[in-house]
């Protein structure tokens, strides 16, 4: 059989996406790999797959795989990109629609050009609901490793990530560090993994180790977390510009008790089939 999908990136984060709508489609772990193998298959962090709606308020279900063949809760640059998608293909009138994901809800507003922006929700803080093994909910925590000891933040936007504050974005050790912490037996799910590098209040460089995956050019909930994390540390103010390797995100987060709002673009490669 033929599959139809759409390259597509997300401030370099990139995707295949996959519209279940028109096409009778079953993502299985290993397709999704292949699908995701840049020598072999198409080449993307996640594979998107955009299903009908089971709820009647809602517009597009929403589910994420990893390059590893996992499927994720939540995917910040892949929401922008599903706006665009359903935008383009004119499988939508709307321009704010509401996407379910595994475990939440989303509203996406499809702005002009190619720009995006998303609802989040509610940052979860609660070590249970993250999950992450703790003995009491913190700003702060200690984690210790084969490296050494690390203090940091841990918040869930849909789906869990760590965020450590360093001194310098470029000299940070991702690559080592990384794997260590997503794989850490506190986090029963495994981890996205942030490196937050402060400029001021309203400005952070980024980098993002995320689970399954490996480091990427960009991060959308691990923009919002680091975000978030950084407000609750009292280093951040309530709107922030995201500086990642693939670009820029606006961040807006108002309080702890508000939806994060996450502004960026969302970039069509082309479309494409492929024989399986």
């Amino acid at each position: 059989m033929q599959l139809r999908f759409t390259k597509m990136h997300g401030l370099g984060n990139d995707f295949v996406v996959v519209d279940s709508l028109s096409q009778d489609i079953n993502l299985s772990s290993e397709l999704v790999s292949f699908l995701a193998d840049r020598h072999h298959g198409v080449g993307c962090d996640q594979v998107l797959l955009i299903e009908p709606p089971t709820q009647p308020d809602i517009d597009f279900n929403y589910r994420i795989f990893n390059a590893d063949g996992s499927e994720v809760e939540q995917c910040g640059n892949g929401a922008r990109c599903l706006g665009k998608y359903v935008a383009d293909k004119r499988l939508t009138g709307k321009r704010n629609i509401r996407v379910a994901t595994m475990n939440s809800c989303m509203h996406v507003e499809i702005l002009d050009g190619n720009l995006v922006r998303v609802d989040m929700g509610l940052p979860t803080f609660d070590p249970l609901k993250i999950p992450f093994k703790a003995e009491r909910q913190s700003d702060r925590y200690t984690i210790e490793h084969a490296l050494g000891t690390n203090e940091f933040g841990v918040v869930s936007m849909g789906n869990p990530h760590a965020v450590l504050v360093v001194d310098d974005i470029q000299s940070a050790p991702v690559a080592q560090l990384g794997p260590l912490i997503e794989q850490h037996a506190q986090f029963p799910a495994r981890v996205n993994v942030g490196f937050m590098e402060v400029v001021s209040d309203a400005v952070i460089k980024l980098r993002v180790f995320e689970r399954g995956v490996g480091e990427t050019l960009a991060c959308g909930t691990g923009a919002c977390a680091a975000v978030v994390v950084g407000q609750l540390q009292g280093l951040l103010d309530k709107e922030v510009t995201v500086q990642l390797t693939g670009g820029e995100l606006n961040i807006q987060c108002f309080d702890k008790d508000s939806p994060v709002l996450m502004s960026g673009e969302a970039i069509k490669v082309f479309d494409g089939k492929i024989r399986l």
